[in-house]
């Protein structure tokens, strides 16, 4: 049966920051959603690529609002000598719009927040902004960059990409990632406050005075993460890590192999093939 048969509303809805920042917001409404779920992508992706996982969620009963980072797919705006932005943009402005919108067409209903990679990531932060807003949290292939939570020689390799990588972005304007083979053409600022995690294990927004680490903190929320087996992105450790920010939640993993999802355990693969993601956070 096709998704949409059940009626299920395909939205794209337009917003603007109050800087001027412009893009589209995804939407899978069903007629009768009974939650709500707002998805941060990962570093570099477009929003549109994760509609198949909200297709799937929406047929399930969850209406999905798939954010957009600045710099990608729909936004206005592309990183360069003359466009810069950080976590604070991000998180301070950004992400706060996608979810007064969520709010405001769904209120009543238990939302949730979620992301994959650096959107679970993010997600996790804005959490401990809004701590009372959400009633779970998944994370999907995600964990902190923290270079001590990972296994062997790649931890010990990472300090020395976290230290090159924003001298890169600095001397091109943005960092060149899709040459690189890692995210996008990423802001210089972005990086530097991703590389900054990485190798203090602290999450921070420069110029901007929110303690993101002590919000995480007062998280409460359940969460869930999943994860696959052959993903070196995104190690077990890594995952635990980033749910250790949060103590006082109950929380819950869960490793998917090749076989489960019916394509390569790697970091991506499952965006085209998301039904065992789906019933693994769905359990």
């Amino acid at each position: 049966m096709n998704t949409f048969d059940i009626d299920i509303a395909p939205l794209e809805i337009p917003l603007r920051s109050p800087d001027g920042h412009g893009y589209t917001l995804l939407a899978r409404i069903p007629a009768t959603a009974t939650s709500a779920l707002l998805w941060i992508p990962a570093l570099g992706v477009a929003a549109r690529h994760y509609l198949p996982f909200a297709d799937m969620l929406a047929a399930r009963g969850m209406a999905v609002f798939v954010h957009e980072w600045r710099g990608n797919g729909s936004s206005t705006l592309r990183a360069g000598r003359r466009e810069d932005w950080g976590y604070r943009e991000l998180l301070g402005t950004d992400l706060p719009l996608s979810h007064a919108e969520v709010q405001r067409r769904l209120p009543g209903l238990p939302h949730l927040i979620g992301g994959h990679s650096l959107g679970g990531q993010l997600a996790a932060c804005h959490l401990g902004a809004e701590p009372a807003a959400f009633d779970r949290l998944w994370l999907v292939g995600s964990g902190t960059p923290h270079w001590r939570t990972f296994p062997g020689l790649r931890g010990h390799a990472l300090p020395f990409f976290y230290q090159f990588a924003p001298w890169l972005a600095h001397a091109c304007g943005a960092l060149p990632g899709r040459r690189l083979g890692f995210g996008g053409d990423e802001a210089r600022g972005l990086i530097r406050d991703w590389a900054r995690v990485g190798l203090s294990g602290r999450y921070r927004a420069a110029g901007w005075p929110a303690d993101l680490e002590a919000g995480m903190r007062q998280v409460r929320t359940p969460i869930d993460g999943v994860l696959f087996d052959d993903d070196w992105l995104a190690p077990e450790s890594s995952l635990r890590a980033l749910m250790a920010k949060m103590p006082e939640a109950p929380t819950r993993v869960e490793i998917l192999h090749h076989a489960a999802l019916g394509t390569r355990a790697d970091h991506f693969a499952w965006m085209k093939q998301p039904q065992a993601v789906v019933d693994a956070l769905l359990a």
